[in-house]
């Protein structure tokens, strides 16, 4: 990414997949390939160096947007403090602009705690669904019974998805949550999360 300086200040961002105009003369995109950085600097074009230092991982966080500027021959884009996605539902009040279909106390915002649970939820319907026809039958079929195997299957699944809900709804942080979701490397050279995981789906 590069940049537009004029008298010592930032003027705006520049994309390289284009030529540009500049002080009437029209200048091909291969300026930012071919020529040198000096020869770029002589004309007011920069490449823009970004500090990431204040940038955090989107799916927990709101990140302000990218600041310039140009000091000592260098253009810096910079991040400002990035905002934590809240964990609980954000609600509607009075002092909202409230859709037709909505009133108060109905559900503004999805919480991150309410979004990795439906998740969860969705990955256990999902694993328990092939083996639910076990379960139909044996509520139609007298001399039916759901084999011991599939049963433990499915108590286990429902007991992972139980624990991983519990996790989620116990941390008091978005950074808590985030650990949750992290995987490391054990002694044995396997890799897991805090958070847990369903067991292997059954044959």
């Amino acid at each position: 990414m590069f940049a537009l300086v004029e008298n010592n200040q930032f003027v705006k961002t520049v994309s390289s997949s284009k030529g540009i105009e500049l002080n009437g003369v029209q200048y091909p995109k291969t300026i930012f390939t071919l020529w040198t950085e000096a020869e770029r600097n002589a004309i007011g074009l920069y490449e823009i160096n970004v500090n990431s230092e204040n940038k955090k991982d989107e799916a927990y966080y709101i990140n302000t947007n990218i600041t310039y500027a140009f000091n000592g021959g260098t253009v810096t884009g910079s991040y400002g403090t990035s905002t934590a996605k809240p964990l609980t539902n954000i609600l509607f009040t009075e002092e909202d602009e409230i859709p037709s279909d909505r009133v108060v106390g109905d559900i503004k915002q999805y919480g991150l705690k309410e979004q990795k649970i439906s998740i969860i939820k969705q990955q256990a319907a999902g694993l328990l669904a092939p083996t639910d026809w076990h379960v139909v039958k044996a509520a139609e079929v007298a001399e039916y019974s759901v084999p011991t195997d599939i049963s433990t299957y499915r108590a286990a699944v429902r007991t992972a998805s139980n624990d991983m809900e519990t996790k989620i709804n116990a941390v008091a942080d978005v950074d808590a949550l985030k650990t949750l979701y992290e995987y490391t490397e054990q002694e044995d050279e396997t890799f897991t999360r805090p958070l847990g995981e369903f067991p292997k789906e059954i044959e």
